[in-house]
């Protein structure tokens, strides 16, 4: 993506001793945003959103400063964990490990936190009977930052890396921009899902009309009424009636008198 290979340069340029500390200046964070916007427009150029947090997940590990390896976690407000795209083997057994125990950085950095940075898991004390494990597991320092929250629906980026102490000042405030930037094109992605899947209703409950008209001689209302009929009656959804007639090319339970 040619965004993030901009910002990836950006990073660089930041590492030397024109930057103080890490510290990003307001001109190089004012190029690093534009370069994040831009690579946010390519992230909401993908189709879905399971393919767009595959792309998320690989632009943070190849462009946050200290990212080894990343993933994404959706979490409900009850602290259940789900864990997306990871991009390898450690991601997976961490972020299980985070589901498993309920505590960690991720769910720290969607409920109480913007962000949270571990800088060596091995002498980690705010998580006890995470931490332990996580070291164990090979995540040596980890970078968590929040992304979204919808409803009961709260998601997190999270970064790993196999040294301890690999993030930084430049990490972190890299991190939230690029989370900043990311999120926007998730909700873009999962505002497309959302529309796909409503177009894609609407088709099938027409297809599924469209056989009972002319199987039954009736018209669309008639046949929009039995399908909702037959909803009610069976305490199935309408999509779920649709798909049975259009799949099997009948639909269990129509009462006569909805034909009539």
């Amino acid at each position: 993506m040619s965004g993030g290979s901009a910002a990836h340069k950006r990073h660089h340029e930041l590492s030397g001793p024109t930057a103080p500390g890490l510290a990003v200046a307001s001109s190089a964070r004012d190029g690093l945003a534009h370069s994040l916007s831009e690579l946010a427009r390519s992230l909401e150029a993908v189709d879905d959103t399971e393919t767009m947090l595959h792309d998320l997940v690989a632009a943070a590990v190849a462009e946050i400063p200290g990212v080894q390896e990343g993933s994404v976690n959706v979490v409900l407000r009850r602290r259940d964990v789900t864990s997306h795209s990871p991009s390898g083997e450690l991601p997976k057994r961490v972020d299980a490990l985070q589901a498993e125990v309920g505590e960690g950085p991720c769910l720290d950095a969607v409920f109480t936190q913007r962000l949270v940075r571990v800088p060596d898991m091995s002498k980690e004390q705010r998580w006890p009977r995470f931490a332990g494990r996580a070291a164990e597991a090979g995540a040596a320092s980890m970078l968590s930052l929040r992304l979204w929250v919808e409803g009961d629906n709260l998601g997190a980026l999270n970064l790993y890396s196999r040294k301890p102490h690999a993030f930084d000042d430049e990490s972190e405030e890299v991190g939230l921009l690029f989370a900043s930037h990311a999120a926007v094109a998730l909700a873009g992605a999962q505002k497309q899902d959302q529309l796909a899947a409503s177009m894609a209703t609407r088709d099938l409950i027409g297809q599924a009309k469209g056989m009972l008209m002319e199987r039954y001689q009736i018209d669309a209302q008639r046949a929009f009424a039995v399908m909702v009929r037959v909803s009610q009656d069976s305490n199935r959804k309408l999509r779920d009636v649709a798909t049975e007639l259009t799949t099997t090319g009948h639909v269990a339970n129509v009462p006569p008198a909805a034909l009539r």
